[in-house]
């Protein structure tokens, strides 16, 4: 495992003439920018809009204008190819709840569309997002197999500036109330995908929603052509680290970018596993 200090990974992998970074390592106690690299560009960010969307689906649920045990049916339209376990099963409905965990576990696309109509669409989503203060964090719409010139061109965007404020504020249960924020946190743990910058962190990528030698995560991650994304928090002995890190290259240009990307994600991690722990 790398032994250099987050600073010094970020500015290592700043150097790349191949990825366009975005790095933000934040304290989530005291707020402090533990390391960054162009913190404040809003880039394609994959499904990690996702994350706002499962908020909004929390804050109903809290609130009682959402029932959990609602069965949601899905549309011809809302079917989509990639991501997701959904529309490999047999069953043709699913209560809100059940969405809602695998949109955290498996960032279903199905699940995820079903869930956007039932809340009132992207506009509902960005209405909550703003009333909780979140900023360069943006869900444009359901999930797409093609994307017409009248559709946002991506899924979401954002800023890891914006991405780790949010997850540092879902970690001090902020957002929404604590209620809302501690469902959100748990479908998240859920997330299967530690591929990125979980990949540093030893844990068990199909059940790590309970702690593993004295670490804690949850987290989301984004996979599209060319990008790669996680935002999340690890929690240790030492105390937690809000991360959020974008890797953005040309892949038809340079496919094999994707390893490098990949790699340094993990140095990242094991950047900030070191200050979890303490060592």
């Amino acid at each position: 495992m790398s032994a250099a200090s987050p600073p010094e990974v970020v500015a290592r992998l700043a150097t790349s003439p191949t990825v366009a970074w975005g790095i933000q390592l934040v304290d989530t106690a005291t707020g402090q920018v533990l390391a960054a690299h162009r913190p404040d560009q809003v880039q394609r960010t994959a499904s990690l809009g996702k994350v706002l969307l499962l908020l909004e689906v929390a804050r109903l649920l809290e609130s009682g204008d959402l029932d959990g045990s609602q069965q949601l049916v899905p549309r011809p339209d809302d079917l989509v190819g990639d991501s997701g376990l959904w529309r490999h099963l047999a069953t043709a409905e699913m209560q809100v709840v059940d969405c809602a965990a695998l949109v955290g576990a498996f960032s279903d696309n199905l699940a995820t569309n079903v869930l956007l109509r039932r809340v009132g669409g992207a506009r509902a989503v960005e209405e909550t997002a703003v009333a909780a203060g979140i900023d360069d964090v943006a869900l444009h719409g359901p999930v797409r197999d093609v994307r017409g010139p009248s559709d946002p061109p991506t899924l979401s965007t954002g800023s890891v500036a914006g991405l780790a404020a949010f997850a540092a504020r879902l970690h001090r249960r902020e957002l929404v109330s604590p209620g809302a924020s501690e469902r959100v946190a748990g479908w998240l743990s859920l997330n299967a995908d530690l591929s990125m910058v979980a990949s540093a962190f030893g844990l068990d990528p199909l059940c790590h929603d309970d702690a593993d030698r004295g670490l804690s995560l949850w987290n989301k991650t984004g996979t599209i052509t060319g990008v790669r994304g996680d935002v999340g928090v690890l929690s240790g002995p030492a105390g937690a680290v809000a991360y959020a890190v974008l890797a953005e290259w040309d892949d038809r240009a340079e496919p094999l970018t994707r390893e490098e990307a990949l790699g340094g994600m993990a140095l990242v991690g094991a950047a900030v596993r070191r200050v979890v722990e303490g060592a």
